[in-house]
């Protein structure tokens, strides 16, 4: 599975970090929520996304007793090292708009 790199945000000048933050807890807030059955590749990005912007430390290693779902939390996570939190907020809300309809 490969993440592909998102265009950024749109108009990132017009959202403060302060908007950018409250967008990125309503759109976790509905992709939490959702009843929506969503596609493996998409949790992974969704999960990856939300870790790089919440947890962003280059030490964090997915927990679970699945080795292979482990191996591809792990996979998603070394795709968008590097992204700034920032940056990894605004592709999750992306995400989350482009994908979640409820």
């Amino acid at each position: 599975m490969e993440l592909v790199s998102l265009p950024k945000f749109p108009n990132p000048v017009v959202m403060t970090p302060e908007e950018v933050d409250r967008e990125f807890q309503k759109a976790y807030e509905k992709a939490s929520n959702t009843s929506q059955n969503l596609p493996p590749d998409l949790m992974l990005k969704l999960y990856a996304y939300y870790k790089q912007a919440t947890e962003h430390t280059s030490a964090y290693i997915p927990s679970g007793a699945n080795d292979v779902k482990n191996a591809f939390k792990l996979n998603a996570l070394l795709q968008v090292k590097g992204m700034s939190i920032m940056e990894a907020k605004e592709a999750y809300i992306k995400l989350v708009n482009e994908n979640i309809k409820e």
